[in-house]
Protein backbone atom coordinates (compact mmCIF):
# COMPACT_ATOMS: atom_id res chain seq x y z
CA UNK A 1 0.00 0.00 0.00
CA UNK A 2 1.05 3.24 -1.13
CA UNK A 3 1.94 5.55 1.78
CA UNK A 4 0.10 8.89 1.36
CA UNK A 5 1.93 11.73 -0.53
CA UNK A 6 1.16 15.24 -1.92
CA UNK A 7 1.14 14.90 -6.21
CA UNK A 8 0.26 18.04 -7.99
CA UNK A 9 -1.15 17.17 -11.48
CA UNK A 10 -0.30 19.67 -14.63
CA UNK A 11 -3.45 19.49 -16.80
CA UNK A 12 -5.44 17.88 -14.31
CA UNK A 13 -8.63 18.13 -16.66
CA UNK A 14 -7.07 16.82 -19.87
CA UNK A 15 -7.46 13.79 -21.11
CA UNK A 16 -4.86 11.75 -19.18
CA UNK A 17 -4.31 14.88 -16.09
CA UNK A 18 -8.16 13.41 -14.86
CA UNK A 19 -7.16 9.93 -14.89
CA UNK A 20 -3.95 10.94 -12.82
CA UNK A 21 -5.84 12.72 -10.36
CA UNK A 22 -8.49 9.52 -10.21
CA UNK A 23 -6.19 7.00 -9.32
CA UNK A 24 -4.20 8.50 -7.03
CA UNK A 25 -6.82 10.19 -5.06
CA UNK A 26 -8.40 6.55 -5.12
CA UNK A 27 -5.03 5.54 -3.80
CA UNK A 28 -5.39 8.27 -0.60
CA UNK A 29 -3.37 10.57 -2.16
CA UNK A 30 -3.44 14.32 -1.28
CA UNK A 31 -3.67 15.72 -5.07
CA UNK A 32 -2.76 19.30 -6.41
CA UNK A 33 -4.83 19.76 -9.17
CA UNK A 34 -3.61 22.39 -11.51
CA UNK A 35 -5.24 23.71 -14.78
CA UNK A 36 -6.02 27.28 -15.51
CA UNK A 37 -9.81 26.37 -14.40
CA UNK A 38 -8.58 25.80 -10.78
CA UNK A 39 -6.67 29.28 -11.39
CA UNK A 40 -3.38 27.98 -11.98
CA UNK A 41 -1.51 28.85 -15.16
CA UNK A 42 1.75 26.64 -15.68
CA UNK A 43 2.63 29.14 -18.86
CA UNK A 44 2.10 31.90 -17.17
CA UNK A 45 3.57 31.02 -13.67
CA UNK A 46 0.00 32.70 -12.19
CA UNK A 47 -0.62 30.56 -8.85
CA UNK A 48 2.14 27.74 -9.74
CA UNK A 49 4.56 28.41 -6.86
CA UNK A 50 1.68 28.60 -4.22
CA UNK A 51 -0.21 25.18 -6.02
CA UNK A 52 3.61 23.55 -5.51
CA UNK A 53 4.27 24.37 -1.97
CA UNK A 54 4.52 20.90 -0.17
CA UNK A 55 4.63 19.13 -3.27
CA UNK A 56 6.75 15.91 -3.98
CA UNK A 57 6.01 15.29 -7.00
CA UNK A 58 4.52 16.02 -10.40
CA UNK A 59 2.86 14.66 -13.07
CA UNK A 60 3.08 16.73 -16.05
CA UNK A 61 -0.41 15.99 -18.37
CA UNK A 62 -0.48 19.53 -19.65
CA UNK A 63 -1.06 20.35 -23.64
CA UNK A 64 -1.35 23.28 -25.37
CA UNK A 65 -4.38 24.21 -27.69
CA UNK A 66 -2.83 24.17 -30.64
CA UNK A 67 -0.63 21.27 -32.76
CA UNK A 68 1.14 24.15 -34.67
CA UNK A 69 4.60 23.46 -33.95
CA UNK A 70 5.87 26.98 -32.91
CA UNK A 71 2.95 27.58 -30.88
CA UNK A 72 3.51 24.49 -29.37
CA UNK A 73 6.96 24.78 -28.85
CA UNK A 74 6.30 27.87 -27.19
CA UNK A 75 3.68 26.41 -24.89
CA UNK A 76 5.88 23.39 -23.74
CA UNK A 77 8.91 25.20 -23.18
CA UNK A 78 7.39 27.52 -21.00
CA UNK A 79 5.55 24.96 -18.83
CA UNK A 80 8.92 23.08 -18.13
CA UNK A 81 11.09 26.17 -17.41
CA UNK A 82 7.88 27.27 -14.88
CA UNK A 83 7.62 23.46 -13.39
CA UNK A 84 11.26 22.95 -12.85
CA UNK A 85 12.04 26.32 -11.51
CA UNK A 86 9.46 26.86 -9.22
CA UNK A 87 9.32 23.14 -8.39
CA UNK A 88 13.16 23.51 -6.96
CA UNK A 89 12.26 26.49 -5.01
CA UNK A 90 9.36 24.39 -3.42
CA UNK A 91 11.36 20.74 -3.20
CA UNK A 92 9.52 18.67 -5.53
CA UNK A 93 11.89 15.70 -5.72
CA UNK A 94 10.83 14.17 -9.15
CA UNK A 95 8.92 15.45 -12.19
CA UNK A 96 7.23 12.33 -14.65
CA UNK A 97 6.32 14.02 -17.73
CA UNK A 98 3.97 12.01 -20.46
CA UNK A 99 5.10 11.90 -24.31
CA UNK A 100 5.23 10.09 -27.80
CA UNK A 101 6.43 6.85 -28.82
CA UNK A 102 8.73 7.61 -31.54
CA UNK A 103 8.95 11.44 -31.73
CA UNK A 104 12.40 11.55 -31.71
CA UNK A 105 12.25 10.27 -35.52
CA UNK A 106 10.51 13.43 -36.55
CA UNK A 107 12.26 16.74 -38.14
CA UNK A 108 9.26 18.50 -38.82
CA UNK A 109 6.43 18.15 -41.91
CA UNK A 110 2.67 18.22 -41.97
CA UNK A 111 2.59 15.47 -39.58
CA UNK A 112 5.82 15.92 -37.35
CA UNK A 113 5.55 19.79 -35.92
CA UNK A 114 3.63 18.85 -32.79
CA UNK A 115 6.09 16.01 -32.56
CA UNK A 116 8.97 18.45 -32.40
CA UNK A 117 7.56 20.69 -30.08
CA UNK A 118 7.56 17.63 -27.43
CA UNK A 119 10.93 16.83 -28.26
CA UNK A 120 11.86 20.50 -26.74
CA UNK A 121 9.91 19.71 -24.04
CA UNK A 122 11.66 16.67 -23.17
CA UNK A 123 15.38 17.94 -23.12
CA UNK A 124 13.86 21.14 -21.56
CA UNK A 125 12.52 18.50 -18.81
CA UNK A 126 15.78 16.72 -18.58
CA UNK A 127 18.43 19.56 -18.80
CA UNK A 128 16.53 20.98 -15.43
CA UNK A 129 17.25 21.03 -11.31
CA UNK A 130 14.21 18.38 -10.97
CA UNK A 131 15.10 15.00 -11.95
CA UNK A 132 12.49 13.65 -14.56
CA UNK A 133 11.10 10.80 -16.00
CA UNK A 134 9.42 10.73 -19.55
CA UNK A 135 6.74 8.61 -20.18
CA UNK A 136 6.47 7.82 -24.10
CA UNK A 137 2.94 6.92 -25.03
CA UNK A 138 1.22 5.69 -28.04
CA UNK A 139 -1.95 7.29 -29.46
CA UNK A 140 -4.42 7.20 -26.85
CA UNK A 141 -7.88 5.76 -28.13
CA UNK A 142 -9.81 8.93 -27.87
CA UNK A 143 -6.88 10.35 -30.24
CA UNK A 144 -9.01 8.23 -33.06
CA UNK A 145 -12.53 10.83 -33.20
CA UNK A 146 -10.02 13.40 -32.92
CA UNK A 147 -8.37 12.55 -36.76
CA UNK A 148 -11.23 11.80 -37.96
CA UNK A 149 -13.06 15.06 -37.22
CA UNK A 150 -10.35 16.95 -38.72
CA UNK A 151 -10.05 14.21 -41.89
CA UNK A 152 -13.78 14.63 -42.74
CA UNK A 153 -14.38 16.46 -46.48
CA UNK A 154 -17.32 16.44 -48.72
CA UNK A 155 -18.78 13.44 -46.89
CA UNK A 156 -15.54 11.38 -46.89
CA UNK A 157 -13.21 11.27 -44.53
CA UNK A 158 -9.47 11.04 -45.05
CA UNK A 159 -6.96 10.03 -42.55
CA UNK A 160 -3.19 9.39 -42.74
CA UNK A 161 -1.96 5.81 -43.14
CA UNK A 162 -1.24 5.03 -39.80
CA UNK A 163 0.78 2.14 -37.89
CA UNK A 164 -0.08 2.02 -33.98
CA UNK A 165 -0.49 0.56 -30.93
CA UNK A 166 -3.40 2.35 -29.20
CA UNK A 167 -3.94 2.65 -25.78
CA UNK A 168 -6.25 3.62 -22.98
CA UNK A 169 -5.73 6.88 -21.54
CA UNK A 170 -6.34 5.19 -18.66
CA UNK A 171 -3.70 2.88 -18.82
CA UNK A 172 -1.23 5.52 -19.16
CA UNK A 173 -2.25 7.25 -16.16
CA UNK A 174 -1.81 4.66 -13.92
CA UNK A 175 1.72 3.96 -15.08
CA UNK A 176 2.59 7.87 -14.32
CA UNK A 177 0.64 7.79 -10.85
CA UNK A 178 2.65 4.57 -10.15
CA UNK A 179 6.47 6.23 -11.23
CA UNK A 180 5.17 9.53 -9.42
CA UNK A 181 4.54 7.66 -5.87
CA UNK A 182 7.73 5.57 -6.31
CA UNK A 183 5.13 2.22 -6.74
CA UNK A 184 7.27 1.86 -9.40
CA UNK A 185 10.53 2.38 -10.05
CA UNK A 186 11.65 5.08 -12.66
CA UNK A 187 13.32 3.59 -15.42
CA UNK A 188 17.49 3.40 -15.79
CA UNK A 189 19.45 5.21 -18.08
CA UNK A 190 21.38 3.76 -20.40
CA UNK A 191 24.77 4.33 -21.13
CA UNK A 192 23.88 7.98 -19.79
CA UNK A 193 20.68 8.40 -21.74
CA UNK A 194 17.69 10.09 -20.71
CA UNK A 195 15.03 7.87 -18.22
CA UNK A 196 12.54 6.89 -20.83
CA UNK A 197 9.49 4.61 -20.39
CA UNK A 198 7.14 3.50 -23.46
CA UNK A 199 3.61 2.55 -22.88
CA UNK A 200 1.24 1.14 -25.54
CA UNK A 201 -1.87 -0.97 -25.74
CA UNK A 202 -1.92 -4.76 -26.08
CA UNK A 203 -1.39 -5.32 -30.35
CA UNK A 204 -0.51 -3.28 -33.57
CA UNK A 205 -3.74 -1.46 -34.84
CA UNK A 206 -4.26 0.77 -37.96
CA UNK A 207 -5.55 4.44 -37.85
CA UNK A 208 -8.37 3.50 -40.46
CA UNK A 209 -9.25 0.08 -39.03
CA UNK A 210 -9.93 1.84 -36.03
CA UNK A 211 -11.97 4.89 -37.59
CA UNK A 212 -13.94 2.28 -39.38
CA UNK A 213 -14.62 0.71 -35.91
CA UNK A 214 -15.83 3.93 -34.41
CA UNK A 215 -17.79 4.88 -37.28
CA UNK A 216 -19.48 1.47 -37.31
CA UNK A 217 -20.04 1.84 -33.36
CA UNK A 218 -21.77 5.25 -33.87
CA UNK A 219 -23.72 3.96 -36.93
CA UNK A 220 -21.80 6.12 -39.16
CA UNK A 221 -21.76 5.12 -43.01
CA UNK A 222 -19.21 7.70 -44.25
CA UNK A 223 -16.13 6.04 -46.23
CA UNK A 224 -12.87 6.43 -44.54
CA UNK A 225 -9.64 6.57 -46.81
CA UNK A 226 -6.08 6.24 -46.04
CA UNK A 227 -4.07 8.77 -47.26
CA UNK A 228 -0.47 10.37 -47.64
CA UNK A 229 1.48 13.23 -48.57
CA UNK A 230 4.43 11.43 -50.59
CA UNK A 231 6.60 14.77 -50.32
CA UNK A 232 6.36 14.61 -46.48
CA UNK A 233 8.92 12.35 -44.60
CA UNK A 234 6.80 12.07 -41.29
CA UNK A 235 3.84 10.78 -43.62
CA UNK A 236 5.95 7.73 -44.34
CA UNK A 237 7.13 7.45 -41.09
CA UNK A 238 3.58 7.11 -39.75
CA UNK A 239 3.38 4.30 -42.58
CA UNK A 240 6.49 2.70 -41.46
CA UNK A 241 5.43 2.16 -37.96
CA UNK A 242 7.99 4.63 -36.40
CA UNK A 243 4.84 5.56 -33.56
CA UNK A 244 5.13 1.15 -32.51
CA UNK A 245 6.73 0.98 -29.49
CA UNK A 246 9.87 -0.69 -28.75
CA UNK A 247 10.39 -4.64 -27.33
CA UNK A 248 11.13 -2.91 -23.88
CA UNK A 249 8.04 -1.07 -23.71
CA UNK A 250 4.75 -1.65 -21.16
CA UNK A 251 2.22 -3.06 -23.02
CA UNK A 252 -1.67 -2.32 -21.37
CA UNK A 253 -5.26 -2.05 -21.39
CA UNK A 254 -8.14 -2.92 -23.63
CA UNK A 255 -7.81 -2.83 -27.33
CA UNK A 256 -9.95 -0.28 -29.42
CA UNK A 257 -12.87 -2.38 -30.21
CA UNK A 258 -12.64 -3.55 -25.99
CA UNK A 259 -12.57 0.11 -25.26
CA UNK A 260 -15.26 0.95 -27.41
CA UNK A 261 -17.27 -1.62 -25.81
CA UNK A 262 -16.33 -0.36 -22.40
CA UNK A 263 -17.38 2.88 -23.39
CA UNK A 264 -20.96 1.50 -24.27
CA UNK A 265 -20.87 -0.10 -20.94
CA UNK A 266 -20.61 3.05 -19.29
CA UNK A 267 -16.67 2.63 -18.10
CA UNK A 268 -14.36 5.12 -17.84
Amino acid sequence: MNVPRKIAVAGATGRVGRHVVAVLEDQGHDVVAISRSNGVDVVTGDGLAEALNGVESVVDAATGASPEQQAATEFFTAATRNLQQLGAQAGVRRIVVVSIIGIDLFAAGEYGGYYVAKQAQERAMLAGPIPATIVRAAQFHEFVSQLMDWGRQNGTIYLPKMRTQLVAARSVAETLADLATEARPAPASPSGGAPILEIAGPREETLVDAARLLAAHRGETVPIEAVNNRDDPGAALYESGALLPGPDAILDGPTFEEWLTGQANGEA
